[in-house]
């Protein structure tokens, strides 16, 4: 009887753990189908708008670039009202500038084999040198952000991946 008993507890506390994982994995799904992400997308430059173009003629496109927590980094334009890591877009012929508001942060951008940028390869500066591009190629392209602070010991990079529409047309 004992051995029975104990039996039964060990499988219906490996049965409460299963469900309890399959609930967290199931959750963690729906969670990520409800991201959107503009490449994906038929036309993404279909999701471009007033409230999420960044830059104009007069006015350059400034991305800044900051490490968040000990482990990712975000890129927030300079759209008003826009968060954070948020897909944006831009004209051909915009000047971007990335650059870094936080003391002592340096960065890579980098759009892999595709750039819509003037200069191939990743893109380095830091919070005592930003860099200026201008966007030359139309295109929805995806980007990972690194950031690094100097003179931290525990989590001294963040990494992040966002997107940016670049939209045919000059300024």
């Amino acid at each position: 009887m004992k051995i029975e008993r104990g039996f039964a507890i060990s499988c219906a506390l490996l049965f409460v753990s299963f469900l309890l994982v399959a609930n967290y994995i199931g959750a963690k799904e729906q969670n990520r189908g409800n991201q959107t992400y503009a490449c994906a997308e038929a036309h993404p430059q279909g999701m471009c708008s007033a409230a999420n173009t960044c830059g104009s003629s007069s006015d350059p496109c400034r991305i800044d670039i900051k490490r968040k927590g000990s482990s990712w980094a975000s890129a927030t334009p300079s759209v008003p009202g826009i968060k954070e890591n948020a897909i944006f877009c831009l004209r051909v012929g915009t000047t971007v500038t990335w650059e870094s508001s936080s003391k002592n942060t340096g960065f890579v951008i980098d759009f892999g084999p595709a750039s819509p940028f003037d200069t191939p390869g990743a893109i380095m500066g830091g919070a005592d040198r930003p860099i200026s591009v201008v966007a030359k190629r139309p295109g929805c392209f995806k980007y990972s952000t690194g950031a690094c602070t100097s003179g931290t010991i525990y989590g001294m990079c963040g990494s992040g991946y966002n997107e940016i529409v670049v939209t045919g047309g000059g300024n």
